[in-house]
């Protein structure tokens, strides 16, 4: 089975959404809180050498998650059909990525964010080469992941800090000189999961 044929096959598993307080158990999150939507590109680059994930180092001047590593994408505009069209138009925006490039797979359970997103993350396969431009504003380093990397459960491990007086858990999945963690690497961990049973 090659690399596309296996994240279609992960796509047709069904998993719960997930969240940034996945680790919590004590958080009790407001009732009626409001989340906005947004679409992120999980995008997966077609490589001989095997396929690769294309991921970004924010911008340390954003307000939202600064110098943090993050799939292309952002908020739903009113522009927007609906959060993968978000996804592709951020993708467009934040690297290069021309719409024609890209072939979506499908889309991973929602994922709640502690700044109040509700992130659908949509995968997308990349099946030529094309010149990435980071947008300089908001994009700080754009770089590639094998994509064995990101979706061996074994690479994944569980850390901690001090987040708002309290002690917050997430995941992390290093690679290299890039600390992925928080909702990325939340992320990846739920595509793991599923990559592991096809």
């Amino acid at each position: 089975m090659n690399e596309q044929d296996r994240l279609l096959a992960a796509l047709s598993h069904d998993s719960a959404a997930s969240s940034d307080f996945d680790l919590n158990p004590d958080v009790v999150l407001p009732e009626g809180r409001k989340l906005r939507p947004a679409g992120v590109l999980v995008p997966v680059m077609a490589d001989r050498n095997g396929a690769k994930m294309l991921l970004t180092k924010r911008s340390s001047r954003l307000k939202h998650h600064p110098g943090q590593i993050s799939f292309p994408g952002g908020k739903q505009d009113e522009g927007d059909a609906d959060v993968t069209a978000a996804a592709l138009r951020e993708a467009q925006e934040e690297v290069g990525l021309p719409l024609e490039h890209v072939t979506v797979l499908g889309t991973l359970p929602t994922h709640e964010t502690v700044t109040g997103f509700l992130v659908t993350p949509v995968i997308g396969w990349i099946d030529r080469p094309f010149k990435i431009i980071p947008e300089p504003g908001e994009v700080a380093e754009v770089f590639t992941v094998p994509l064995t990397h990101v979706t061996e459960k074994a690479e994944f491990s569980v850390q901690s800090r001090r987040w708002r007086g309290t002690r917050r858990h997430y995941y992390t999945v290093p690679f290299g000189p890039y600390y992925i963690w928080g909702a990325t690497a939340r992320i990846l961990r739920g595509l793991a999961d599923r990559m592991e049973n096809v």
